[in-house]
């Protein structure tokens, strides 16, 4: 960046921009970055243009990124050049629209699960399984999930003769934040935008499963997932709640009745 001098805002002249070393903690991560700021030698005071003003945030956007081990705005544009793609080439390989790789080359921080999706586009793979969530399909494992719902919320979601009216509300929510925010979902379920809000794909038949099976059967949850449940059981710890927050999506509202609501739609997510 060409150094541009300014007036110092205590009356002392003219100063000049030179590079600082700068420590903070930023979404819980303490980040180490460089910016350029004017400093006034007499009084130490920092003034930043539009442009350093920019760049500061872009800084902090990518020292947190790389802490976090997302890639960073540099890595995705070199990675992208170095492939010879266009923006627009890239979107159109992850299925996202070219603003959204505009945006993350400029400062925006993406999803674990974007970011997952970019690695594998930039390796010249399609980005994952947008219809189970980057996860093979458990009936343990919904078991498992409603059953850690029941622990937080102090009441059963699962019931006899019941037909997931409710229950799948939750465990959609907890599939498609988990992919957003983790990077794969928690069950592997596939889910259809039906009358009655999303619901788990062919759930007539897999009922009587889920109830018998076996949740012990399957690897724990991780603490991360635990806490994805915990903020949505605490977001709507009445069943009526869940139901008509989930009927409130455009990503369920805006699909045809019977037609499967991919992962990659939890970025749209508006409840959680």
């Amino acid at each position: 960046m060409g150094k541009k001098e300014i007036t110092c805002p205590k009356g002392h002249g003219i100063i000049s921009s030179e590079k600082i070393d700068k420590a903070m903690n930023f979404r819980d991560v303490d980040i180490n970055f460089q910016v350029e700021h004017h400093v006034c030698p007499v009084c130490g005071i920092e003034a930043g243009d539009i442009d350093q003003t920019a760049t500061t945030q872009k800084a902090i956007s990518d020292a947190y990124r790389q802490k976090v081990k997302l890639l960073t705005g540099k890595e995705i544009r070199e990675s992208r050049k170095k492939l010879k793609l266009s923006q627009e080439a890239l979107a159109k390989r992850m299925n996202v629209g070219i603003a959204s790789i505009k945006r993350w080359e400029g400062g925006l921080i993406q999803t674990k699960a974007m970011d997952r999706a970019l690695r594998l586009a930039l390796r010249g793979q399609m980005p994952g399984d947008n219809y189970t969530g980057n996860r093979t399909f458990s009936i343990p494992r919904i078991k498992l999930v409603f059953r850690q719902f029941e622990s937080v919320l102090g009441k059963r979601i699962l019931k006899k003769r019941d037909k997931m009216l409710f229950a799948a509300k939750y465990l959609w929510y907890a599939d498609m934040v988990a992919f957003r925010d983790l990077g794969e979902s928690m069950t592997g379920s596939t889910y259809a935008a039906l009358p009655y809000g999303p619901q788990l794909n062919n759930y007539r038949d897999l009922i009587d499963e889920i109830k018998n099976a076996d949740e012990l059967m399957v690897k724990a949850m991780t603490q991360e997932e635990k806490r994805v449940i915990k903020k949505i059981a605490m977001t709507f710890p009445e069943e009526q709640m869940v139901y008509d927050a989930a009927h409130r999506e455009i990503i369920w509202r805006r699909r045809g009745a019977g037609a499967i609501i991919p992962y990659s739609d939890s970025a749209e997510l508006s409840g959680l």
